[in-house]
């Protein structure tokens, strides 16, 4: 299934990546977080063929925002990681609307649910709850509580219980 064509909030143009725009999203990654381990995980998933969902924010013509989804060890499943969005232009909307639109277009693409690691005081506004109240849990000792799920599809997740492995690319990073 076809990403849906690019939308748009207001100074902002949320789209599929596109070749060429592999420079800005490492910048962006590199600069949004204190170690460049999430950039290098964006182009290791990508050279693997594990992008399963891409989606870059721009502002006045810039790659202001990233967020990427790749296939878990559960059918169905992506995890999202990472976002990010420019030091400079964050707390303005840009990652929730990136999140957003990412969780629709994954409900839209048929996966059932969405697990990462992060905030769960950030995250329980898009719906996401602890992991393991669906019996869900990762390998990362001490991540219960950022360990997180969100149904794309009511009862998605039932039954599904287990640990959940991401894509050996993330194992470079850790």
């Amino acid at each position: 299934m076809k990403p849906r064509e690019p939308v748009e909030a207001p100074g902002v143009v949320i789209r599929p990546e596109r070749p060429g725009d592999e420079k800005a999203i490492h910048a962006l990654h590199a600069a949004a977080f204190p170690s460049p381990s999430e950039a290098g995980l964006v182009d290791a998933l990508r050279e693997a063929g594990a992008a399963t969902l891409s989606v870059v924010a721009v502002v006045d013509g810039v790659i202001a925002g990233h967020v990427l989804l790749s296939p878990v060890s559960i059918d169905g499943v992506l995890g999202l990681a990472p976002i990010g969005v420019l030091p400079g232009l964050q707390k303005r909307g840009i990652g929730a609307a990136l999140m957003r639109h990412a969780l629709e277009q994954a409900r839209q693409q048929g996966a059932g649910a969405v697990v990462l690691l992060g905030d769960p005081a950030y995250y329980r506004r898009f719906g996401f709850l602890p992991a393991r109240e669906f019996g869900l849990r990762c390998k990362w000792p001490g991540a219960e509580e950022a360990f997180m799920a969100l149904e794309l599809r009511p009862g998605a997740l039932k039954g599904r219980a287990g640990l959940v492995s991401y894509h050996p690319a993330f194992g470079r990073f850790e």
